[in-house]
């Protein structure tokens, strides 16, 4: 045998070992589940209702709901003229699982909000009438990256500074999935105040083509009910999304209102997401049928303050 191919037959003998090695010092992925300390074959789900602070009669829903366990977390519209009353119901809940729901756009009729910082400071932001504009996609085509991270901080802000203790981060109607520059504005935000920012690995709450970084996905799938079904079939349809879902960790969020005058006013023009649609889910959220469905799909319910736990070790570093 001949010095070279001694050569090439010796690394062909230690190419399982190096194999072995190599596998033995690099640990398997773990599951979010198993970052938590549950077991991989464990569902973990969220229970989130959005939009707290639109109105009172959001706020007293969803407080309900908080309190009661009939859901885990809930994020925070901070423009809104509601904010105030949220900002004291926290400060008697200091362990409260809330985020901030991001907002860029104002899409009521006859309920609308203007932007946290000074006007003067993101005109890109504004709709002609001074107001957050109606609709996502003119956030995506006016906005100024500059005055769009000028508002994320400015809210994020505003509710640390009266004493909420903050969880997570999300995007009012996806509006910072809108573009590549908002996309990354919103991840900043994150690494910034070091809290997870919900990124779905699979369905429409993720960025446009853009894989989420590593790790910083926390949830798998985001179940979110769609227009057209029926009232007495809101539980059943919410039942029949969750029960053949895979392990891995999922949330569902809802919207929570009264079904009452204000909300009514509130959202007119607005069947959709509107004061009927948000009475379904609270309705669903509390009903006893829905809660034992939970249990006896052995569903294991967190928060993001729990999800937080599974980000990288360097995450926002």
């Amino acid at each position: 045998m001949t010095q070279r191919y001694g050569k090439s037959f010796l690394v062909l003998l230690l190419l399982p070992v190096l194999s072995w090695l190599t596998c033995a010092q690099t640990p398997p992925t773990k599951t979010v589940q198993e970052r938590l300390g549950y077991p991989a074959t464990a569902r973990l789900l969220v229970i989130h209702a959005d939009d707290l602070g639109m109105n009172h009669s959001v706020n007293r829903a969803t407080f309900e709901a908080l309190e009661k366990n009939w859901i885990t977390s809930s994020s925070i519209l901070v423009p809104c003229p509601w904010f105030p009353e949220v900002s004291l119901w926290a400060k008697n809940h200091p362990n409260a699982d809330l985020g901030i729901h991001q907002a860029l756009n104002s899409e009521w009729t006859t309920l609308r909000w203007g932007p946290v910082s000074p006007t003067d400071k993101v005109p890109s932001l504004l709709a002609a009438d001074g107001y957050l504009p109606l609709d996502t996609d003119v956030v995506a085509r006016n906005a100024k990256p500059a005055e769009v991270e000028m508002e994320l901080r400015a809210q994020i802000d505003r509710a640390q500074s009266l004493g909420i203790h903050l969880t997570h981060l999300d995007t009012h109607m996806g509006a910072l999935f809108g573009s590549t520059d908002l996309y990354t504005l919103y991840k900043k935000m994150g690494y910034h105040y070091g809290l997870p920012v919900l990124q779905e690995l699979e369905g429409a709450h993720g960025p446009l083509d853009l894989a989420p970084p590593a790790g910083e996905a926390l949830v798998q799938k985001v179940i979110s009910i769609n227009p057209g079904i029926d009232a007495k079939d809101w539980t059943a349809w919410y039942e029949k999304q969750l029960a053949p879902l895979a392990p891995g960790v999922y949330e569902v969020i809802v919207h929570l209102a009264y079904d009452d005058d204000e909300m009514r006013g509130a959202t007119a023009d607005h069947p959709d997401w509107g004061a009927a649609w948000r009475q379904h889910d609270l309705d669903m959220v509390k009903s006893p049928e829905f809660q034992k469905f939970l249990k006896d799909q052995r569903f294991l319910l967190v928060g993001w303050r729990d999800l937080a736990k599974a980000l990288p070790p360097n995450y926002g570093k």
